[in-house]
């Protein structure tokens, strides 16, 4: 396999499973170093072990994406580990589902926060450290970003408020070398849901995946900065 992010460092928040576990997983295949983050330290260090027995160079360190003292913390330990940060994935989430009437402050806050929030510290310290070479962001957002559903308050306001800030971003820095790209999936099978039975028919982490390094091959020239992705053959109801 190609080895042609040899010598890139990239950033996975939400890394340990589903989407963010199979995009590290495959960015090492071609040759990137990966630090990864996931909110409990236990989780964080199995993945980080799992992964780096099937030979990828591979650290993490466990970070909550709502404390931006924790972000610069993980993007320092980038530095340290792998000498800097070229690519960052926002892939950290989280979703609370409930009528409006029943949804708490809190529940609003720890969605909004990590799922928009976050992905703002991120982005800010990814920035920073950037430099005159530029850099690329993925940001993993979600249909819910542009398609509202019933119990989906506070969840869809977080990911339509993704689309905002991350097109905003792209017009304020394309010609600062840096590249943003928000990629908005379906149905995925991973935990984030309930399972309610057989899943084959939906979107699997590592199409995802495959869509980061197919936009990391493309002409510097060129951004897409926007992509939709559905399951081709979606369950008939």
């Amino acid at each position: 396999m190609s080895q042609f992010l040899a010598g890139r460092v990239a950033v996975v928040t939400g890394g340990t499973r589903g989407i963010g576990r199979e995009i590290v997983r495959q960015l090492s295949e071609v040759g990137a170093s990966v630090v990864l983050c996931g909110t409990e330290p236990r989780s964080t260090t199995a993945a980080v072990k799992e992964l780096s027995e099937g030979g990828a160079k591979v650290a993490g360190r466990a970070c909550d994406v709502r404390d931006r003292a924790q972000v610069k913390a993980l993007f320092d330990y980038a530095a340290e580990q792998f000498g800097g940060a070229d690519i960052v994935v926002n892939n950290a989430g989280v979703g609370v589902f409930k009528p409006l009437r029943e949804l708490t402050v809190e529940d609003w806050h720890r969605v909004v926060d990590i799922n928009l929030t976050g992905v703002f510290h991120c982005c800010q310290e990814a920035l920073l450290r950037f430099g005159t070479r530029g850099g690329y962001v993925f940001q993993i957002g979600s249909l819910a970003g542009k398609n509202p559903f019933a119990g989906g308050a506070a969840y869809n306001a977080s990911k339509f408020g993704l689309n905002g800030f991350s097109e905003a971003m792209m017009l304020d820095h394309r010609y600062d070398n840096v590249r943003v790209t928000t990629i908005c999936p379906g149905s995925v099978d991973t935990g984030f849901s309930p399972r309610t039975g057989p899943a084959s028919w939906k979107i699997q982490p590592e199409d995802v995946a495959a869509i980061v390094l197919a936009l990391l091959q493309m002409p510097a020239r060129t951004l897409v900065s926007y992509v939709e992705v559905r399951p081709s053959q979606p369950k008939k109801n």
